[in-house]
């Protein structure tokens, strides 16, 4: 007889999405009301952060999606979430992902972990961000330590960090998107960065007045715009934490009623990640039995299919 598969343990935790009156207020602002609402978004952020729900892979990673898709946009590529996750995820082993896929890469690596920004490390981002290693960019590393150094407040600093980068180098505006995450996490003293700030790159907060065209980074404007888009950024997270929150009680609530041998493998893996292939095999799953788990699992409404197709089917929260 088959056992059940452990349930994994759960917290109680509610999302603290911001207060109305900041989704309202977040356009014609000048740049202290605007510093205002990013630190009232970046409040609400901050608790799920730092409570670290059982879900938190699968909200970061979400993010790191969402971020990736506008940073292939900025340099001129059109691939959107699904051709990237397609990258990601259908890929054979021994292939990598693609420009577009190594963007994704970059992103997820973001997400994953705390690390310290080394020349070693900038290398590998750089690489991955499909740059050449800039004249300066030796620079960046004690950069990054002086403006953390100032301790400026964390929408100024991400800011800084964009324009900076973008001076030594203007074709390098991606590197500096990246990096302003990294000093975002640092300067609010996250356990680990969450991928925002790119997201919102094409959005309306960098709009100039008519017939300007986009706010640049270091133009008039620029650091206000940042507050703009850090609140909206903050809101859109928000409300994905409490999506995704929803989606993995029901996921936690039917673990139960599996019998497959690697279930809780495979619930660990969409708990922590923004999607897994339908095709999974592990040493405890087959492929057969891989699609069946996930076939039970939606009928359950535990996942969704992410890809809208019949066959290599992705499936995420």
């Amino acid at each position: 007889m088959k056992s059940k598969t452990p349930s994994p343990s759960v917290r109680p935790f509610a999302v603290a999405v911001p207060p109305a009156w900041v989704a309202a207020r977040s356009g014609g602002l000048d740049i202290g009301e605007a510093a205002f609402s990013a630190g009232a978004g970046l409040l609400s952020l901050d608790t799920v952060v730092r409570a670290e729900p059982v879900w938190a892979g699968a909200w970061r990673q979400r993010q790191a999606l969402k971020c990736a898709v506008a940073a292939v946009r900025l340099i001129g590529r059109r691939e959107d979430e699904a051709a990237l996750r397609d990258a990601w995820l259908l890929r054979r082993p021994e292939d990598g992902p693609g420009p577009a896929g190594d963007i994704l890469s970059a992103y997820r690596k973001l997400a994953g972990r705390a690390q310290t920004i080394d020349i070693e490390r900038l290398r590998e981002i750089v690489l991955l961000l499909g740059l050449r290693w800039g004249a300066r960019f030796g620079e960046i590393p004690d950069m990054l330590a002086e403006l953390l150094a100032a301790r400026r407040p964390a929408p100024f600093a991400a800011a800084a960090c964009v324009a900076e980068i973008s001076a030594m180098d203007p074709g390098s505006e991606i590197l500096g998107w990246w990096l302003a995450d990294w000093v975002l996490a640092q300067s609010l003293r996250w356990p680990r960065p969450v991928p925002l700030l790119m997201a919102e790159r094409h959005g309306a907060a960098f709009r100039g007045a008519a017939g300007s065209g986009r706010i640049r980074p270091g133009a008039p404007g620029f650091e206000r715009a940042v507050c703009v888009a850090l609140t909206e950024a903050c809101l859109d997270s928000c409300r994905l934490a409490a999506v995704i929150d929803r989606r993995a009680e029901r996921l936690i609530e039917v673990a139960p009623k599996l019998r497959a041998k690697g279930a809780g493998d495979v619930i660990a893996l969409l708990l922590d990640d923004d999607a897994v292939s339908g095709g999974l095999q592990t040493l405890k799953l087959s492929r057969w039995a891989s699609r069946r788990l996930f076939e039970r699992l939606v009928f359950f409404d535990a996942v969704r299919e992410l890809s809208g197709r019949d066959t290599f089917r992705i499936y995420g929260l």
